[in-house]
C-alpha cells in the first residue's frame, strides 16, 4: 500500500464513543471501554477514601468505585437527577464508576472528525483530554479513559 493509501486508511478510521454530558458539556468515552450504563443507585461512601473517589456500589455481586467526575474535571457539584448515570468503565485490569450528569447516545467519528485537544485548561484537567470533535456544529470533549486518573491515584484505588 503506498503513502497516500494508507494515509486515507487512517483518516477514514471510524471509532465509536459513548456521548455524556456533565455540567453543560458535552463529552465522549471509546465505547470499548464502556462496559455498562447504570441508573443512579446509592453509593455507599468509604471512610478515608480519596476525595475524588464517591464511594462503592455493587454491581451484580461485584465491587466497584465510584469516582467523583465532577471533582476530576474541577467542575461545581450538582444535585442528583433523574438523568444522572454511572459509567462503568473497563480500564486495563480495573473496573470503575463515573458519575455523569446524563448519557445521550453512541455515535460513530471518522478519524478526521477528530482534531488534537487544543491547551486550555490547567495542565491536570487537559492530560485527559485524548480530542476534540467539532462535527455538526457540536463541540465534544474526547477523553482518555486510562489518563483520567493519574498512576498514583490507580494504585491508590486497586487498594481501597
Amino acid at each position: 500500500m503506498n503513502q497516500a493509501a494508507a494515509e486515507n486508511n487512517a483518516q477514514n478510521e471510524t471509532t465509536q464513543w459513548v456521548k455524556f454530558s456533565l455540567n453543560g458539556e458535552n463529552y465522549g468515552i471509546r465505547v470499548l471501554k464502556v462496559q455498562e450504563i447504570q441508573r443512579y443507585s446509592e453509593i455507599s461512601p468509604i471512610p478515608g477514601a480519596p476525595s475524588y473517589v464517591l464511594g462503592i456500589i455493587n454491581l451484580r455481586g461485584n465491587v466497584i468505585s465510584v469516582l467523583n467526575t465532577r471533582e476530576k474535571f474541577s467542575l461545581p457539584e450538582q444535585d442528583i437527577t433523574d438523568d444522572t448515570r454511572i459509567v462503568i468503565l473497563e480500564v486495563g485490569t480495573q473496573i470503575i464508576g463515573i458519575l455523569v450528569d446524563s448519557v445521550a447516545e453512541v455515535i460513530s467519528l471518522q478519524a478526521s472528525d477528530v482534531d488534537i485537544a487544543p491547551n486550555v485548561g490547567n495542565d491536570e484537567t487537559a492530560k485527559f483530554i485524548e480530542g476534540v470533535s467539532n462535527k455538526d456544529g457540536e463541540l465534544l470533549i474526547l477523553l482518555d479513559a486510562e489518563k483520567i486518573l493519574n498512576e498514583d491515584e490507580w494504585k491508590d484505588l486497586s487498594n481501597l
